[in-house]
Order: C-alpha cells, then structure tokens, then sequence
C-alpha cells in the first residue's frame, strides 16, 4: 500500500522536474551589453539621422519654380510657286573666216592699217601667201580686220578685201565691226574748226597744229555723209608736208578738205577731226555740219 502511494508521487515530481527543466531550456539567456558599443551605436544612429534629415531640409528649402514655356505664334510660311528653269540652248561657237593674204604683182606683201583707208597710220606688212583671221569688216565689206589666230584682238588691223582670198567662211559672215584708234596725249586737236557747203560739197577748215618733223602725220577726217541716198563713212587722212605746215604756222595759214553731201538721207551726217603723230590719233573735234538742202 505505501509502494503504490509512492509510485504516483514519484511520478510526479519526475514530471515536474521535466518541465522546469524544458522551461530552463526554452527561457532566453539574459546578457549584458557592453557599454562602448551601446554608446557608439546611439552616435551613429543620430549622425545619420541628423545627415538624412539636413540633406532633405535642403531640398525642400529650393525653390522650385516652374515656368511655362512660352509658345511662339505660328506663322504659316507662304510656299513658294514652284519656277520652271529654263534651259539655255547650245550657242553654236563662231568660228571666224580664214583667208589668205595676196599682194600686188611685183611685191610680197600687203600694208595693214589701223584703220579701213589708206588714210590712216601704216601699222605692219602681212606677208604673201600668210594665213589669218577674219575677225571684222566695214560696212560695205571694202575693208576686213585680221588677226594671227593667237595674237589678241587689239594686234588686229585693217586690210583691202581685194589683198585676201577667203579659205574658208565669207564676207557676210564677220561681223561689221570698230577698232579704237591708238591714243595720243602729246598734242591737241585742230582750233577754230569751221565748215562751208557749196551745193553738195562741203569744205572743212581748221588752223594747223604745230608738231616736231619726226612726230608730224597730218590730219584725219573721220566723216558720216549722205551719198546716193544712204549714208557712207567717208575717211580722209590729209598729210601735208612739213615745211609746209611750217610755213601755215607762221602765215596763219587755213588748211582745207572737201567731201560730198548730198541730200536724201533719214540720218543727219557728221564728222570728227583728229591731229595725227606717229604715236597715235589725239581727242577729236566735231565738226559743226551745215544741213543739205533739196
């Protein structure tokens, strides 16, 4: 009877001590921080917070404006109409008629002027049988300009069309064309320039122009006249001697030419007076033109 009283007892307090035992287990073990490490963890954690919180003060203390953007009218840019090019047509190049030079029997070569008359100043001989260029003609084709095919064309000069034979080309097709005469600033144009019509004959006076024996080439009239109903350039280079024009210097004396002008045209005629030397041609005169009367 008391074995059996004890037995339960026993097993109770065997149970008993098993579960404090099971609780002693479980139960968090109770440590002691150190100090140090507490402290320095608070410091940090209050850096860093003091960190944090600055840098946000700072971005919310910006001002943060927005501005619209301003919108620019549009303007409708009128297009343009569209514009058809015009393609240039292809110019044939001209090509200038070729002659050959002849001269007169018992010569072997033609003189070239300055200008289409034997009255203006010689410029240089063209050779027989030479070939040159057609680069120009008087009015009536009497006179043609020619050239070397390299030279340029202020070497031209001014040839009887009855000195070439065109080898290729012909007279119609050079251009009617003017070359400027060589300039002379060493003298001055003829003084006291006056005229006189007889009919249909005109008469042009002037008072000589002093010029040294080596320098003295005369005079040159350059006149526009009306002959057989249409108007003609009549050139007229006028040469005395120069003991001659001396002795008009010294008498007063008047030199004149004389050159027909009829009537009939739709254009009133004119001429030029130049003193020659031989440089060249000085500024011209124009003649006063007396009209031609039916």
């Amino acid at each position: 009877m008391t074995a059996l009283i004890k037995s339960p007892l026993r097993h109770r307090m065997a149970a008993l001590l098993f579960i404090l035992l099971f609780l002693s287990a479980c139960a968090p073990a109770a440590t002691t921080p150190p100090p140090g490490p507490v402290v320095k963890t608070v410091e940090v954690t209050q850096v860093a917070t003091h960190v944090v919180t600055s840098e946000v003060t700072q971005l919310v203390e910006v001002p943060v404006t927005n501005t619209p953007t301003p919108t620019l009218d549009q303007t409708a840019t009128p297009s343009l109409s569209p514009t058809r090019t015009k393609i240039p047509s292809a110019t044939p190049t001209w090509s200038p008629p070729r002659v050959e030079i002849l001269a007169a029997a018992g010569t072997e070569k033609s003189a070239c002027w300055y200008g289409p008359s034997t009255g203006y100043l010689y410029k240089y001989g063209l050779p027989k049988g030479v070939w040159m260029r057609v680069i120009g003609r008087n009015e009536s084709g009497s006179w043609v300009v020619v050239k070397a095919g390299d030279d340029p064309d202020s070497n031209a000069c001014w040839i009887q069309a009855t000195l070439v034979k065109f080898l290729s080309g012909e007279m119609k097709d050079a251009p009617v064309l003017w070359i400027a005469l060589p300039y002379s600033v060493l003298y001055q144009p003829p003084q006291a320039v006056s005229t006189n019509r007889v009919g249909n004959e005109v008469s042009i006076f002037w008072q000589p122009v002093w010029m040294t024996e080596d320098d003295y080439r005369g005079y040159m009239v350059e006149a526009w006249v009306c002959q057989g109903g249409k108007q003609v350039f009549e050139p007229i280079g006028y040469v005395t001697s120069y003991t001659d024009n001396q002795v008009m210097i010294q008498d007063k004396g008047i030199i004149a030419v004389k050159v027909v002008d009829e009537p009939g045209c739709d254009v009133p005629s004119r001429a030029r007076l130049y003193s020659v030397e031989k440089h060249g041609y000085t500024n011209y005169i124009m003649v006063p033109w007396p009209a031609a009367t039916p």
